[in-house]
């Protein structure tokens, strides 16, 4: 499968930072790039199924058996979770918890009259294929492949989008970050410049009351069962989050304890760099947390690299023989070994049958794909990494320039930026909470 290694974490609406309202989905092309073949397998529909049972209702309207199990397997998918009956039962309650909450979702954006254009939609599948160096019909094949209707991942593409535009719209013009925040802020982080900082990603999975919370308490740990096996953390923080920082992957960037939620801080100074916690209960929700690296003080942020980087392709069609697959392996190490430069790579990779190159593009380490990041780390200026193999064949990154970013306390700007986001999202996830006090929800 076809890996973006360029993706984009972030984007720039209105002079506020936005988190993209693809990050999910764009995740079920990219987390399925590192994984066996065999990782996710195609299910016919078992003949003594009830698909067109009844999962559950919600304000009266239906979700059924058949809309539970194509999401279930989206989420396999899309998370990298092995499509075994036993991690089907395992995760089936949570994600029938969250297919009632984008019901909910669904049912308050028609409320307000916020609908999403199929042209709107088509975009949006335009440019997750974009991402993702596949077409639009790729990814209707990769889908088939997994045993999951396009109908599946239009339904959440959409949901997405609207519920995003109901908060904004809804909450967007009550949001405001007073200069005594920012200045509180900053004050906070100088008295705090030599104290360990930590790269962390979260899952935040919320409740409404304490019966609630024991409910999906057992989820959450299935969660992190499945993450420890080897799921991608960023994957499944996309489809399971409630956070703002979901469609990065629940990359929350570098904190200092004091800035995690209480009882969060105190975890993560007992957790060393690729640590995944237990469920953490705060009062308002079960916090999963992935410490990345730690540092001491605002020294440099690598997430704030600077690259430029070309990507060089050995072309290999997806069946191709072990002949022709060792070949080409043979040729990328080859090139590695050769290469030294982007001015010459393209010409070097030309010397390989059908071999192509692209112009270097510019960007920063934190928009890159964390396997890409990783794929980077040791690897010198004018040199390539490591191949991987890609629907397109064999494909490698040549780096042209690599800036390292400077230590700096954050601008007032990004602070305003990030103080209006967490506003925002609270806001988001207090709205769906009283909608679901207020819904009448029977489950089947």
């Amino acid at each position: 499968m076809k890996q973006d290694m360029f993706a984009s974490a972030k984007t720039l609406a209105g002079g506020r930072l936005r988190r993209p309202i693809f990050g999910f989905t764009l995740a079920c092309f990219i987390a399925l790039a590192a994984l066996p073949a065999d990782a996710v397998i195609a299910q016919e529909p078992d003949a003594t199924s009830d698909s067109q049972g009844i999962a559950a209702v919600v304000n009266d309207q239906i979700i059924s058996s058949y809309d539970l199990e194509q999401r279930v397997k989206l989420v396999m998918v899309s998370s990298g979770i092995p499509n075994t009956a036993e991690n089907v039962s395992r995760i089936r309650g949570q994600v029938l918890r969250s297919l009632v909450d984008e019901y909910l979702q669904r049912q308050e954006a028609r409320r307000l009259n916020v609908n999403i254009e199929r042209t709107e939609l088509d975009s949006a599948l335009e440019r997750i294929a974009q991402r993702s160096n596949m077409t639009v019909e790729q990814i209707d094949e990769f889908l088939k492949e997994g045993g999951v209707s396009r109908t599946a991942l239009e339904t959440q593409i959409s949901s997405e989008m609207a519920w995003q535009r109901v908060v904004q719209q809804q909450f967007g013009p009550l949001v405001t970050v007073g200069q005594g925040e920012v200045d509180e802020v900053l004050r906070r982080l100088e008295e705090e410049a030599d104290q360990p900082r930590y790269l962390v990603s979260e899952i935040l999975i919320t409740f409404d009351g304490p019966v609630h919370a024991e409910e999906i308490s057992a989820g959450t740990q299935r969660l992190v069962e499945q993450m420890r096996e080897g799921a991608p953390f960023e994957a499944v923080a996309r489809q399971f989050s409630q956070s703002a920082s979901a469609a990065n992957g629940g990359d929350i960037g570098w904190v200092h304890a004091s800035q995690l939620p209480d009882g969060v801080g105190d975890v993560v100074t007992n957790m060393q760099p690729g640590m995944i916690s237990d469920p953490i209960r705060t009062v308002n929700g079960f916090y999963i947390i992935q410490v990345r690296s730690m540092q001491t003080g605002t020294g440099a942020d690598p997430m704030r690299d600077q690259y430029s980087l070309m990507l060089v392709r050995l072309p290999l069609t997806p069946d191709a023989d072990p002949a022709a697959v060792s070949r080409r392996a043979r040729e990328a190490q080859e090139f590695r070994s050769q290469v030294a430069s982007c001015e010459s790579a393209p010409a070097l990779i030309r010397k390989y049958l059908s071999g192509t190159s692209e112009a270097p593009r510019q960007v920063l380490a934190g928009n890159l794909d964390p396997r890409t990041r990783q794929a980077l780390a040791n690897v010198a200026v004018g040199k390539a990494t490591e191949p991987i193999r890609s629907e397109a064949g064999v494909e490698m990154l040549v780096v042209c320039g690599h800036k390292p970013a400077q230590g700096e306390i954050p601008t007032r700007e990004q602070i305003d930026n990030s103080l209006y986001e967490q506003q925002l999202s609270m806001m988001g996830r207090r709205h769906l909470r009283d909608l679901r006090r207020d819904a009448v929800v029977v489950y089947r």
